[in-house]
């Protein structure tokens, strides 16, 4: 039929699940100034705590035929069964839904599949995403004066996302198809491994992209606005300086100057890290999907 959109086949769970542990692997090896990575820990946590978590979270996306909510619970359980800590609550937040995209059959690209799966959520999808974020307890988690996590859903995930979508860039995604993601964070990826054919070094372009670009959430939450509104300037200039360097090598000495000034303040932007990895993991599923 004219214009109707082409059925494509779902994805096997278990190359979902690679996907995603792969993404956060090259994250981590990813200069990303202020949070973990090979090339320095940092605010009490290790590079080798955040690789456990990619193998949990494999496993876990690697399994047919659970809801969202189920398995962003799930993938919290067994993050906190393996590491003890939060490592990874913003990353299974994006993952979970891009995840589902992947694993449903229909018509269209990743993106318009994505846009289905967000808008059928269900409120106990939002029961159970909260139960996780309890579960994970992030720093700096305040209360809201509807839909707090502490209390029962009431809601849909996605409304309960797009109530907080104004302060968090997590929630923004759900509320927007995840534009930030696919508009910013792929393309961006995509035009970095076009030059550099060096995902690492891609993704630190993706990273410093986010920093630079909207004031980080996490840091937000801990330090508030302004504090953040500071880091996201202060990220401008190396964010220019490695996008437009023929050898991101070059730029390597004032990453690391940046990354240590960061830590030694403790400022630590991870929501722009769980951005990264969910630019990376969309892009891994088109790929596969095309």
């Amino acid at each position: 039929m004219r214009g109707q959109q082409p059925l494509i086949p779902s994805l096997d769970p278990a190359l979902v699940g690679k996907a995603l542990r792969d993404a956060c692997l090259i994250e981590l090896q990813a200069l990303k100034p202020g949070n973990v990575h090979d090339y320095a820990s940092g605010h009490g946590m290790t590079v080798a705590d955040f690789e456990r978590s990619a193998e949990v979270l494999a496993t876990v996306f690697a399994e047919p035929g659970l809801t969202v909510g189920a398995r962003i619970l799930r993938a919290i359980e067994a993050t906190r069964a393996a590491v003890g800590c939060n490592t990874n609550l913003g990353i299974i937040l994006l993952a979970a839904p891009l995840a589902e995209a992947a694993l449903a059959e229909g018509g269209g690209d990743l993106r318009s599949r994505l846009g289905r799966v967000l808008a059928n959520l269900q409120i106990s999808d939002a029961e159970q995403a909260f139960q996780a974020i309890r579960l994970a307890e992030p720093a700096g988690l305040g209360r809201s004066g509807r839909h707090d996590v502490r209390q029962a859903a009431t809601v849909t995930l996605l409304e309960a996302m797009a109530e907080a979508a104004s302060r968090d860039l997590i929630a923004r995604q759900y509320a927007t198809d995840y534009r930030d993601i696919f508009e910013v964070g792929v393309e961006r990826l995509r035009r970095a491994l076009s030059r550099w054919h060096d995902e690492p070094w891609a993704a630190a372009d993706v990273y410093l992209g986010f920093l630079a670009g909207t004031a980080d959430s996490h840091i937000v939450r801990k330090y508030g606005s302004e504090k953040a509104e500071e880091v996201r300037r202060r990220a401008e200039m190396p964010a220019a300086r490695l996008r437009a360097a023929d050898d991101p090598e070059t730029v390597k000495p004032e990453l690391l100057e940046f990354d240590a000034a960061l830590k030694a303040e403790g400022l630590n932007p991870g929501t722009s890290a769980d951005l990264t990895v969910g630019s990376l993991f969309a892009g891994r599923l088109e790929y596969l999907q095309n």
